[in-house]
C-alpha cells in the first residue's frame, strides 16, 4: 500500500475510532484495540500503525477466501475486502465492530460470524487462502487447539499472518508509559510463546520486528509443513 493511500485509510479510521471511544463507556473497548490506534501520543500511534502496515504490505497480493480471525474493530476489513474475493470477520466480541460500523459501512463481501456461536472448527476444513490474526492470539485460552484450528482451515500453499507483543521488558515499559488503558491484564503470553507453539503444525518465517533493538511486536507467517 503507498503511503498516500496508507494515509488516507488511517485518518477515516482514526476519525472513526475517536468518534466510538467520545460516546462508549471507558474502557469497554480497550481490549479491541481503540486506544490504541487513536493513542494522542505520534510516537504510539505511529508504532500500532505500523504494525497493520507491515501486514498489509505482506499481504498485497489477491486472494479468494479471506478470514479474519479476532477482528476487533474491523481496522483490517476495508482492506482484506479488496484483496479477497470472500472475506469472513470472526470475533467473540462483536460490539466493537458493530459500532464502527455505523461510520464505516463493511464491504458487501464481509461476512461477520460470532465465536460464541460458531467456532473456527466448524468451518471447512482447507478452505482459506490466507487467514489473518493480528494480536489476537495472545488472548486465547487454548492456544495449541486454537493454532490447530487455524492451520486445518488453510488450503494448501495458504498462509496464515500472526502479530503479537514481545512481553519484554521494553513492551512493558511501554506499555506502562502508554497509560492505564494498556495494562495488558487480559494477556495470556507473548509472540514466544505463540512460535514455539505453533512451530509443531506450520512452518514459520518471520516478516517484521518492530523495531530493533527494542522489539515491541513481531509479524510472522506460518504455513502448513
Amino acid at each position: 500500500m503507498k503511503s498516500t493511500e496508507f494515509a488516507e485509510y488511517k485518518a477515516r479510521y482514526y476519525a472513526a475510532i475517536r468518534k466510538v471511544l467520545a460516546e462508549a463507556e471507558r474502557g469497554r473497548l480497550d481490549e479491541a484495540g481503540f486506544p490504541a490506534y487513536s493513542h494522542p501520543n505520534p510516537v504510539i500511534n505511529w508504532l500500532f500503525w505500523q504494525r497493520l502496515r507491515r501486514a498489509m504490505n505482506h499481504i498485497e497480493k489477491q486472494h479468494e477466501k479471506i478470514l479474519d480471525f479476532g477482528c476487533g474493530s474491523g481496522v483490517m476489513l476495508p482492506f482484506l475486502a479488496q484483496h479477497g474475493r470472500q472475506v469472513i470477520a470472526m470475533d467473540i466480541d462483536l460490539e466493537p465492530l458493530q459500532r464502527i460500523q455505523k461510520n464505516i459501512p463493511l464491504a458487501e463481501n464481509v461476512q461477520v460470524l460470532n465465536t460464541n456461536e460458531i467456532s473456527i472448527s466448524q468451518l471447512a476444513a482447507r478452505s482459506f487462502d490466507l487467514i489473518v490474526a493480528l494480536d489476537v492470539l495472545e488472548h486465547v485460552d487454548d492456544l495449541p487447539g486454537t493454532l490447530s484450528e487455524l492451520i486445518n482451515l488453510l488450503k494448501p500453499g495458504g498462509e496464515l499472518v500472526i502479530s503479537g507483543p514481545t512481553e519484554n521488558i521494553f513492551y512493558k515499559l511501554g506499555r506502562w508509559m502508554a497509560g492505564p488503558e494498556f495494562s495488558g491484564v487480559y494477556h495470556e503470553r507473548g509472540i514466544g510463546e505463540i512460535k514455539r507453539e505453533l512451530i509443531h503444525f506450520a512452518n514459520i518465517e518471520p516478516i517484521a520486528t518492530l523495531f530493533g533493538p527494542f522489539p515491541l511486536f513481531e509479524i510472522i507467517s506460518a504455513r502448513t509443513k
